[in-house]
């Protein structure tokens, strides 16, 4: 499970923000997933529900956002969401397309308690 060491690293950057800001403890954390990241939504919320343990997210929610893919057409010089994810463009049927959002994970927002 792959979950367990994107929440390692989700830990990490939490804590560091955690004590730049001077906070005592974290109650909310958002990430946003693009849907085609690879990471199993529910299998990251079970591996933050234990590894968040003494850590100052251990009280914390954890909030997702979902991402939807989205692509840019060199032809027609364009970027569209994707309801369905394919690297086609949907307008002129162009294979010369670049992936900009969909595969990430991202901690979006903290709320703090100093």
């Amino acid at each position: 499970m792959h979950e367990a060491s994107v929440v390692q690293a989700l830990l990490d950057q939490i804590e560091q923000n955690a004590k730049i800001y001077n906070a005592t403890s974290v109650s909310k954390v958002y990430v946003i997933i693009g849907e085609i990241s690879g990471v199993e939504p529910h299998l990251l919320k079970v591996a933050f529900d234990t590894f968040k343990q003494n850590t100052t997210a251990s009280d914390s929610e954890l909030i997702i956002e979902f991402q939807k893919p989205e692509i840019y057409c060199f032809d027609c010089q364009r970027e569209f969401k994707l309801e369905k994810f394919r690297m086609k463009c949907p307008s002129c049927e162009s294979f010369r397309v670049k992936l900009t959002k969909g595969d990430e994970l991202i901690l979006k927002t903290l709320e703090l308690n100093t």
